[in-house]
């Protein structure tokens, strides 16, 4: 039996607009829809998970998910919520893209349970053969210039200038739609709020040119409670690809959202029921200090774009920070980890040369590294116990560092007290 796909959506606050008719269409059989992916970067970021959850939901209602890469539309540029023109890709980088994007689809789309698979489309297979005459005799002239100029993505850059290559990409996404309609049978077309004006102009062109019916619904931009765009963090995007934003990171993303965003996200980003989520929240209302919500959250999502073993790393290098962890746990993390959870702690740098001879650890933690002001301090608070060196307490005042006390070949920490920490970099 079908489930309701957009009751599904609505609940989950997934839902912003759609053609009249698509609900019922959707309840009453089993359809192919699409959504289509950026391919400027070798990499989906958080902000595209709307958009890959709102696939998965397709199907676990009985439905067919196609998530369309553009190799051909990456060569256009889409101005739809843009200030200005993007940098367009040659081929050889689309590709790199397009496999890489692949990959991470994979993890969350069933690509092998039957008629319902999901399915990958490149439009530029249909495209590569498609001549410039061709495309303006068979698809331009359905479309008017009217009807391109009111839209909403192209009267935001009247002003500073749109050039005829970003104009025309309205009219190469709705051929997209036009040719899974006629070529593979799809009937819904799905995509953010700002795609709108593309989607339906795609609708537009299946009703004048093939004379057919075709349907489409959107999902809301999601930003987070304070006004600012969801899918950034301090330094910058969040990828799902583990060699751009680590796990540690990408855990700590989810966990350092506030109660309103992850009361908002705990719906987008998990496959939680609505009485799971229920359930979630009045346990975080007892006591919000706990975080349960946040926590839940990362591990739903870390788990499923990353893995169980690489949320359990995270949630071990989380607890090393806050002085949870063990010399065992610090040592087991990568070198991209380590630097992670220890962003912004105060770095020096040490020649490998000076340790290999042997370094009293009073010498080094006050003259070469600077850690103490003196000798006489950094003796003082060995000798009470207050200097850790990688969670190992320092005991012995006349400890001397050797090298074997590297992580990654490469690091010591050290820490000051409880809660002062310095990375000693090794070269």
């Amino acid at each position: 039996m079908v489930r309701n796909f957009v009751e599904e959506l609505k609940w989950r606050g997934l839902l912003h607009d759609c053609i009249p008719g698509t609900e019922e269409l959707l309840a009453k059989e089993s359809c192919s829809g699409y959504i289509g992916f950026d391919p400027t970067a070798d990499s989906l970021g958080v902000g595209n998970l709307v958009q890959v959850m709102t696939l998965v939901h397709f199907q676990r209602a009985g439905h067919k998910p196609i998530a369309l890469v553009g190799g051909a539309t990456g060569m256009v540029g889409d101005p739809s919520g843009k200030s200005q023109e993007r940098n367009l890709l040659d081929e050889h980088q689309l590709k790199h893209n397009l496999d890489c994007q692949k990959r991470q689809l994979e993890k969350f789309l069933d690509f092998n349970c039957g008629s319902n698979s999901a399915e990958i489309v490149n439009n530029f297979d249909w495209f590569k053969t498609f001549s410039f005459l061709d495309f303006i005799r068979d698809v331009g002239k359905h479309i008017s210039i009217n009807y391109m100029l009111a839209k909403d993505s192209v009267q935001n850059r009247m002003g500073s200038g749109m050039s005829f290559t970003e104009f025309s990409y309205q009219l190469v996404q709705g051929f997209d739609f036009y040719y899974l309609w006629k070529n593979k049978g799809v009937k819904v077309q799905m995509g953010g709020s700002d795609q709108w004006g593309n989607i339906v102009t795609g609708t537009e062109l299946i009703r004048r040119k093939g004379s057919g019916e075709a349907f489409a619904l959107t999902t809301p931009l999601i930003k987070k409670s304070d006004g600012t765009k969801f899918g950034k963090s301090e330094s910058g995007n969040v990828w799902l690809d583990a060699a751009k934003t680590s796990p540690y990171r990408f855990f700590q993303f989810w966990l350092n959202a506030s109660d309103e965003d992850a009361q908002q996200y705990i719906r987008i980003f998990t496959l939680l029921s609505k009485e799971e989520v229920a359930a979630l929240e009045n346990e975080h209302l007892k006591d919000p200090g706990r975080r349960i919500l946040q926590n839940a959250l990362a591990k739903d999502v870390t788990i499923r774009v990353h893995s169980e073993s690489a949320y359990l790393s995270a949630l071990e290098a989380s607890g090393i920070l806050f002085g949870k962890g063990t010399t065992e746990s610090l040592s087991q993390l990568s070198e991209q980890d380590l630097l992670s959870v220890f962003e912004g702690v105060p770095q020096v740098e040490v020649a490998k040369a000076e340790l290999e001879k042997g370094f009293p650890a009073v010498d080094f933690l006050s003259e070469r590294t600077g850690i103490f002001a003196s000798k006489g301090e950094a003796r003082k608070m060995i000798a009470g116990g207050g200097v850790s060196i990688n969670k190992i307490r320092l005991e012995d005042v006349a400890y001397i560092l050797s090298g074997k006390e590297l992580l990654n070949n490469k690091y010591i920490l050290v820490q000051k007290g409880k809660k002062n920490y310095f990375l000693v970099k090794v070269t």
